[in-house]
């Protein structure tokens, strides 16, 4: 009987032997030789245990990894599927790379290692992401934390409103014209209700503010409000801190409708700067504040939703990302993990995040990270701030990245050329997004054809 340290039965080892009878026969079955043959049925005993632990070992660490993958998938509905579409998308750009005869790809033969590798590296491309809070991935509109501040906007608003009706109260009480003070108050009341439509539209964050929507954020910011209660009371200890930076004004306070105040600035903590002379080779911008929530300087973004600030915290997940993975005992076959994992926010000509690596300085799996990053996220249906592209939609701005030497040009031309784009769109893609795709022009626009 074969067993392993716990005493369970995993196989047998089983002699045979034709006893005639004679002392040739028995001479077979002497006790040396018995225990000889015990001595065999342990090590094959240990040698059976050992390959179903390690087989166990692996399916445990893929579990693990999928599981990861989709605890940071549900942590924000508006990334689901993202680190699960990933792996197979740059599984196929790479089963593509293996199997072409273009000279850039003929030395792309992955062992069976480097598959594994590969297999680990798309599935945690994005572990970084556990540290990044949900109320920046998810931020929708640019006044949003917790909670959208906008709300906060509207009730001064309505305390402006209700100012002007007072106003028109006591005015026409003491004698005033009554049409005249009208015409007034209905005047201002629609440029309030207007200046608050323009406020709660740029807030969204849809389009480009031009600079005349700076102008007149700056120029609404000014009206003021009367504040008589003390907002200090009944908030964090840690907001007290900050608020204690300057001293409290007598009340009733007269203060300005959008506020930029020093209790918007969130400090970053000593333990949380990365050296410049790191061992990762990190080469980061970093913002002097964590967090800055001026609410006029959160307005006043000029593109999308995100401040400076957030979009740090955004891409610190590929910082956090690298740090993890390199901190995990790899085994020596898949030490190359970290560094696929870690670059697919690199770019080509050495602007990238987090190392500024140029494309010499990247491996090609590592490469095909990227335009399987990019191309999912272009293609998603499932974020608050953008509606998913179409297929050639997608692919044009994947071109122009090209142009610009920011997704390696090779790759991008095989992902066309061998159709890797269909093959992933006719599996995740809404069949709405799926339109005619013109290959040539693509490759042309790429900067890949005359």
């Amino acid at each position: 009987r074969l067993h392993n340290q716990h005493d369970e039965t995993i196989g047998l080892l089983i002699l045979l032997v034709n006893d005639s009878g004679a002392p040739g026969d028995l001479e077979k079955l002497r006790p040396d030789r018995i225990a000889f043959l015990q001595a065999v049925s342990g090590a094959a005993a240990v040698s059976i245990e050992s390959q179903r632990l390690q087989a166990r070992q692996k399916q445990l660490l893929d579990a693990f990894i999928q599981l990861l993958a989709s605890a940071i998938d549900a942590k924000s509905p508006y990334t689901g599927g993202h680190c699960q579409r990933v792996p197979e998308l740059t599984l196929m750009l790479a089963q593509a790379a293996a199997a072409s005869q273009d000279p850039a790809f003929s030395a792309y033969q992955p062992s069976e290692d480097e598959w594994e590798a590969l297999h680990i590296a798309a599935w945690l491309h994005d572990c970084g992401k556990v540290t990044t809070p949900e109320y920046v991935v998810d931020k929708a509109t640019k006044l949003e934390t917790i909670n959208d501040r906008i709300h906060e906007i509207r009730t001064r608003f309505e305390v402006l409103k209700r100012d002007v009706w007072i106003n028109y109260w006591q005015t026409l009480a003491n004698g005033a014209d009554e049409a005249a003070l009208a015409r007034a108050r209905d005047s201002e009341l629609l440029m309030l209700d207007d200046d608050f439509a323009f406020v709660a539209r740029c807030n969204l964050g849809g389009e480009a503010m031009a600079e005349a929507d700076l102008l007149r954020l700056e120029q609404v910011a000014q009206r003021r409000w009367l504040r008589t209660l003390d907002d200090r009371l009944g908030v964090s200890w840690e907001e007290n801190r900050r608020q204690a930076k300057t001293s409290a004004p007598t009340l009733p306070v007269s203060e300005t409708l959008l506020a930029d105040k020093p209790e918007h600035l969130i400090e970053r903590d000593k333990n949380e700067l990365i050296p410049e002379d790191n061992p990762w080779g990190f080469k980061l911008d970093v913002p002097a504040y964590k967090y800055n929530r001026g609410e006029l300087y959160n307005l006043k973004i000029a593109r999308g939703t995100l401040t400076r600030e957030e979009r740090y915290i955004i891409n610190h997940h590929m910082v956090q990302t690298i740090m993890m993975l390199s901190h995990l005992p790899f085994p020596g076959h898949l030490d190359s993990i970290a560094e696929i994992a870690g670059g697919h926010h690199e770019k080509m000509d050495g602007t990238g995040y987090p190392k500024r690596l140029k494309r010499e300085e990247m491996s090609l799996p590592a490469r095909m990270m990227a335009i399987a990053d990019i191309f999912e996220a272009l293609t998603a249906a499932d974020r608050p701030y953008k509606k998913a592209k179409s297929l050639s939609e997608a692919l044009g701005i994947m071109a122009t990245m090209c142009r610009e030497a920011h997704i390696d040009t090779p790759l991008f031309g095989l992902f066309i050329n061998e159709g890797v784009y269909m093959q992933y769109a006719t599996r995740f893609l809404d069949p709405a997004q799926i339109d005619s795709v013109d290959t040539a022009s693509l490759l042309h626009k790429a900067g890949l054809s005359g």
